[in-house]
């Protein structure tokens, strides 16, 4: 299990009571976060295996992962459980996410510095063996290195103008908007590519 999906001991325990409950509903888990505080909150991002997820897809999740972990009982304390979506900025938890996000800008930090820094910026190249690939700025020029995954601690996709109208545009063409709404998002992001050409 990657520590991106699950960083603590109790994330790590909670994913393996849950995961194969939710892969049995066609689901992926995502990230698990117990986040504790003065309210603790179990917070489950999960998703199909084409990346989408619908609210009632979230519903289900919550009721069998909560019906679960009230036999399993693995949290002592009150809490409250969170099932969502990984976002349009979603976290890359997985070597996978890596490959299915190429060619956006996403951001990655190290658990040791490398070349004398633990944070990297730039445009995912996808993967080689269990290198994560990123393209980045070295004395103005683009350079792609390599990165472990083993060495990553945190990765996530940057919101940008593009990776919105992708997204939105797979969801168009998955039947899950429809060409109002898109064009709508088009027009507040400024317009689709063939207006500018």
């Amino acid at each position: 299990m990657s520590e991106l999906i699950a960083r603590a001991a109790m994330d790590r325990r909670i994913t393996e009571i849950i995961t194969p409950t939710v892969e049995d509903l066609g689901y992926e888990v995502v990230r698990v976060r117990l986040m504790t505080g003065k309210e603790s909150i179990l917070q489950i991002m999960a998703q199909k295996p084409d990346g989408s997820i619908e609210v009632d897809d979230c519903g289900v999740i919550s009721t069998a992962v909560s019906a679960l972990l009230d036999v399993e009982d693995p949290i002592a304390d009150v809490y409250t459980l969170e099932v969502s979506s990984p976002g349009i900025d979603r976290p890359l938890t997985r070597l996978k996410d890596f490959d299915q996000w190429e060619g956006n800008e996403a951001k990655i930090e190290t658990e040791e510095l490398i070349d004398g820094r633990r944070r990297f910026k730039g445009m995912l190249r996808g993967t080689e063996g269990d290198e994560v690939l990123i393209e980045i700025e070295d004395q103005g020029q683009p350079v792609t290195i390599g990165l472990k995954f083993e060495w990553l601690t945190d990765a996530k996709l940057v919101l940008t103008d593009e990776l919105i109208r992708d997204v939105l545009k797979g969801r168009k063409d998955a039947g899950q908007i429809d060409e109002t709404q898109f064009d709508e998002v088009e027009t507040v992001l400024g317009g689709s590519d063939e207006e500018k050409n």
